[in-house]
């Protein structure tokens, strides 16, 4: 009897496996081209030394460096260190400025505070396209006085990321804060530590999931941002890398594809580095903060 039933018993395990588990072998293999081909894409355009996308159609059909090398004739270096400083500089801003607020929000009982919290909700509902305005004029009257936090200041553009993604920020760090139990800093308040001290030396090694998460999102949000650094950077030496490899291939006539898919590759090399440096706390810290105790 067992041997007579052994084919439909196997169909059906066949069955079931396809239904259960083998539908997502092609899915992922969809997935994945989707995702790598892009990729794939721009990195054999970059070393294609015609230069256009029509010729970049077969893939690593040639192979030479000359894009890379022509990168060094161009503002390409001072973009990019530009655009680290920015992003880094936004990056740190971030998240000190966001723990601090999200620390305050979750240990101290004060007047205002639900409606603090619920303004900067609020806040966050309404996308930043319409303050582009009132920022760019924000910054004309107030680089009358003072001059390093006017338009084309680098610093000016930082001031303005902080700004924007401080409520995020400290929503995001709120959820984490208080999943932290506060016997903790009842415990330390007993044996003399300030409110400094148990900031600095306690809590924040305790939340250090999400602010790498927060760091990694600000840099990221920082490092690829084109509207903001265009309105608020004017020349050519404080561009930043969106802003200068925009100018490539902003004229159809004389667009340099080579030169930018080249520029493409180097600029991923910071995100990647610093994705893979902070890959072990990125679900714990996005998801840990998402209930509260």
């Amino acid at each position: 009897m067992s041997t007579e039933f052994s084919p439909n018993r196997s169909s059906a395990r066949t069955r079931r496996w396809i239904s259960e588990v083998g539908w997502k072998y092609p899915l992922a293999a969809v997935l994945i081209f989707y995702a790598t081909f892009p990729l794939v894409y721009v990195l054999s355009a970059s070393f294609n030394p015609q230069g256009s996308l029509s010729s970049s159609a077969a893939l690593f059909s040639s192979l030479s460096g000359a894009n890379y090398a022509a990168l060094s004739d161009t503002s390409f270096w001072t973009w990019f260190l530009n655009t680290i400083i920015v992003a880094g500089a936004s990056s740190i801003g971030a998240v000190l400025m966001g723990a601090a607020a999200a620390y305050a929000f979750s240990r101290f009982r004060f007047s205002g505070r639900r409606f603090s919290l619920t303004s900067l909700l609020i806040i966050q509902m309404f996308p930043q396209t319409i303050a582009f305005v009132a920022v760019f004029l924000l910054l004309l009257g107030l680089g009358e006085v003072i001059p390093a936090l006017g338009i084309n200041s680098k610093l000016a553009l930082i001031a303005v990321y902080l700004g924007g993604a401080l409520g995020a920020n400290t929503f995001l760090m709120y959820g984490y804060f208080n999943s932290v139990p506060i016997e903790i800093d009842e415990s330390a308040k007993i044996d003399g530590a300030s409110h400094a001290q148990i900031f600095w030396r306690l809590i924040m090694p305790l939340v250090s999931p999400i602010l790498a998460v927060v760091a990694l999102l600000a840099f990221i949000s920082a490092f690829g941002d084109f509207i903001l650094a265009k309105i608020i950077l004017t020349s050519e030496e404080n561009w930043t890398l969106a802003v200068g490899m925009y100018q490539w291939v902003s004229n159809q006539l004389t667009s340099r594809w080579g030169l930018f898919a080249a520029g493409v590759v180097l600029a991923a090399l910071p995100i990647l580095i610093l994705f893979l440096a902070l890959q072990r706390y990125i679900v714990g810290g996005l998801t840990a903060g998402s209930v509260k105790n």
